[in-house]
Order: C-alpha cells, then structure tokens, then sequence
C-alpha cells in the first residue's frame, strides 16, 4: 500500500510537470476516436439489422479499419433446427474463396524449390498429356483454356457417386477434351484450374490437400477454427457450424441444397473435390489471415507482390485476377479478396490496402447480399446512398394485384409474376428464376438477389387499364413488358 501511495504521488507529480494542454489533446483525441468507433459501429449495425429483417442477409460480418474491429458479430441463425444464433465464431464453408489458399500452397512449394511456376501441368498430371501447354502459371491466373469441371460432370457423372480430384483427373484423362483457347491468350476464371493445383499439390508434397493446408498455412497462423470439409462425403459433428440453405420452391422456408424440394445434386455429387471450394472458416480466422497477408509475416513481400501483380494475356489485355485474390485498382491503390458462393453459402473477402480496410462476411444463406458500398460510404464519412431500402407495409390484395403474365415488349418472352407472402415472385416462361421482390413503395418491389446484385420492379398502370412492368438494375431500365389481358 505505501509504494502504491508513493508511486500514485509520483505519478500525479508527473503529470503537474507535463504540457497541460497536451494531455487534455490527447485525452480528447483518445475520447473523439472511441466516439467515432462506436458511431460507425451502430451505423453498420443497423444496417445489417434491417438487410437480417428482409431476408437479405444471415451470417456473419466483420468490419475494420486501421487495425481497430468496428463490427464482428452474427445475424440469424446457424441451422433452422436448433435456432441458435450466429456469431464471430461461427464456421461456414467458403465456396470459391478457398481458391486463396490454394494458390498460396502453390506459392510455398514454390519456395521450397518443389515446383515452377512456368511448369507444365503435365509434368505432375500426366494423365493430361492433351494438355502439355498449360503451365501452373495458367491455373493460377485461369488463363489454362481448360474445359470447366462443374458444367462438364453435370452431363457426365454418375450423379449417386460423390467425385473425388482423382474422379476429376479421370474423367477428362478419358475424355481428351481440347482447349478453349491458347493457354496465356484469354482470362476465363475456372474452377477446374484450381481443382488440379490441389491434386499438384498432394503429389508433390505427398500430404492430402486438406493436411497439406493444415499443417503450412492454417497452424502456423494459428487459423483454429478454418480446415478442409467434405461435409457430405465424410460427415461431423463441428461446434458452432453452421448449415448452409436455400430457399424451398414457392416457400420461404430454408432447406438444403439438395432437399428434393429444391433438387440440386450437384453439391452431393461433386462434394468431394477440394481446391477449388471446400476450405471452412470464421470471420476471427479470415481477419488473421489478410492481417498475415497485408503485413508480409506469411508470405515474403515479394512474394506477395507476385501473388496481387496485374498482369496482361499475350493479347494485351488486363487480368484482374492474381494468385486465387480478385484485383482492382492496380499497385498503387490496391484491393484485393474473393466471392464464393456454393451449397447454401456465400462468403465475401475484401481488403483495400491505402485505406487498411477490411469487410467479410459470411452467410449460411445462397440469396445473401452485402452491402459493399453502404458500408464504405459509413465508414468515408460520405453521404449514405442505401443499397437496400427497407421493406415498406402493404395490404396482401394490394401487391397481389401485380400478379400475372406480362409479356415483353422486344423478344415475346413472358414475364410471370405471382404472390407470396407479402412478396412478389418473378419466373419466365424460359428461366425460373423464383426471384423474389418486396415492397419499398406502392408500385416498386425491390429484388432479394444473390451477390447483391440491385433489382426493382416497377408496375405502372395505364389509362386503358393495362399494366405496364418495368425491370430494372441499378435504377436503369433493361427490360420493359405488359400484362397480358385475363
């Protein structure tokens, strides 16, 4: 007690002798920052709290900026059984966003003096001897010209068995495809590309994918919650995981993918190829990992640098796609990260190097948006300019009128809208789309779209009274049809 009295007298001694004036300027600037953290914190709050009461997001975020977490945290629920709720350590699979770690193994074999970048695919697939000029180069970049696994095995696959990479390799040793293009000429993202560098990557370190991963890149970053899964060719229970949903036709129920009332089997069928998707993580893991990345303690900068260059075909033109990371903004002002969206899940990765800033999010929900632009807007100080405009009340028999078939002014195709519990339902009589739209004013529905993409309907009603639709996207019109008279 006397030395924590004399060291208290000591200190406020200390403090007598300082700038007054400067501690009051930091102690403002110290209380001014908690201020804005906590602003910018309820901002991006609410507006998730409204995208969850819309159906327009069910997952979890996080937000930084500068190395401070303005936001981590979870909406709704991480399986519609037991209703408990997301949160920041909620894991969900990754989709296309595994892509990043497997360019990554690529980047330390290569380290090691395991492999070349300009290698063959050949080389260590020789199975594929059709493709000789594809290098590892080209899966990185997706400028192989290879045909496109998903699409291919649709139409070619026992659609009972679930598909291993072996499968893969197999399936195209057997049917000697040819290229699309002159590897190195065209940019065409493909997943069959990355699905091969995870076979290239098993023979070479003779661990499995999921190990290999494991042991280079998810233990040493201490990533404890992010591994490889299979969740339908090799089942577990995992703590806090969440199940990945659709929604059940003409319902808005959630089901899984491959429920009969949705009845997509490829997710059952080609569950077990890794590489391209399958990696499962927390916002917490993918927040350590562009930390890693960004402050080159991973990866050397070098290394990095090559990882995020923006490169050009033989034909000139840009490739705005590195090592498994979609680019914008060139060297100077770079961006970096990944969409993914498979089984039920979608998950986006973004870090924008000049601002230090990060967003993640990541949904059990395939119709889940983000609101990108929102948030940088909140967090520039700019003026908000809403993504998502909150769903208005309106009588059922008032937005059940729009029901019908309208036919489109320019190509005859037919437009089908139909009711749904307080929402508007679009097919055509080509696609189902089983798009749904909400009420944002007495005549303008708001689309719930995958990725986020913007959409309203628009109905307008004539003297005659005929009823004009307008769709548009990003407040442009791209298509306009009438109602076909009862």
């Amino acid at each position: 007690m006397q030395r924590a009295y004399k060291s208290g007298v000591l200190f406020l001694n200390t403090l007598t002798s300082m700038n007054k004036t400067g501690i009051i300027a930091l102690l403002l600037l110290t209380y001014t920052n908690i201020f804005a953290q906590k602003t910018f914190r309820d901002k991006l709050d609410s507006v998730f709290t409204v995208m969850y009461n819309q159906n327009q997001f069910n997952g979890s975020v996080l937000v930084a900026e500068k190395g401070k977490i303005l936001l981590a945290k979870g909406y709704g629920f991480r399986d519609t059984l037991s209703r408990y709720q997301t949160n920041e350590n909620t894991i969900y699979e990754l989709g296309s966003c595994s892509k990043q770690f497997t360019a990554t193994a690529i980047v330390l074999l290569h380290r090691q003096g395991l492999l070349q970048y300009d290698d063959p695919v050949t080389k260590y697939i020789p199975e594929l001897g059709r493709w000789q000029n594809v290098t590892i180069y080209d899966l990185l970049r997706h400028t192989s010209g290879l045909p496109e696994y998903i699409g291919d095995m649709a139409k070619g696959w026992d659609h009972s068995k679930i598909a291993s990479n072996k499968d893969l390799i197999g399936f195209y040793a057997a049917r000697k495809d040819t290229l699309s293009f002159k590897p190195g000429s065209m940019h065409r993202y493909n997943n069959t590309n990355y699905a091969l560098m995870a076979s290239i990557i098993e023979r070479i370190s003779g661990k499995t994918y999921a190990d290999y991963l494991r042991d280079n890149i998810f233990r040493p970053l201490k990533m404890k919650s992010t591994f490889v899964y299979n969740r339908r060719q090799n089942p577990k229970k995992i703590k806090n995981y969440a199940t990945g949903y659709v929604w059940k036709r003409k319902s808005f129920d959630k089901i899984t993918s491959e429920n009969p009332d949705y009845g997509d089997s490829v997710v059952y069928y080609l569950d077990g190829i890794v590489g391209s998707a399958k990696v499962n993580s927390t916002i917490l893991d993918l927040y350590k990992w562009l930390n890693a990345l960004k402050s080159n303690t991973f990866l050397t900068p070098s290394e990095f640098e090559l990882m995020t260059e923006v490169t050009k075909t033989s034909k000139g033109k840009n490739i705005p796609y590195g090592f498994g990371l979609e680019l914008s903004g060139g060297k100077n002002n770079l961006s970096f990260g990944h969409t993914g969206s498979w089984d039920g899940y979608a998950s986006f990765i973004y870090h924008k190097a000049g601002k230090d800033r990060t967003i993640i999010t990541l949904q059990n929900f395939k119709m889940g948006a983000y609101p990108f632009e929102t948030i940088n807007q909140i967090l520039d100080n700019r003026k908000i300019e809403i993504e998502y405009p909150k769903k208005i009340t309106l009588p059922a028999p008032q937005i059940a009128q729009y029901e019908g078939t309208y036919i489109s002014k320019d190509d005859g195709e037919e437009q089908l809208i139909t009711y749904l519990d307080g929402h508007l339902v679009h097919n055509t009589n080509r696609i189902k789309w089983d798009m749904r739209f909400f009420p944002i004013a007495e005549n303008e529905f708001q689309g719930i779209r995958q990725g986020g993409a913007d959409g309203v309907l628009r109905f307008t009603q004539l003297h005659d009274q005929e009823i004009k639709l307008e769709m548009l996207e990003y407040g442009k019109v791209i298509g306009t049809a009438f109602r076909k008279k009862q």
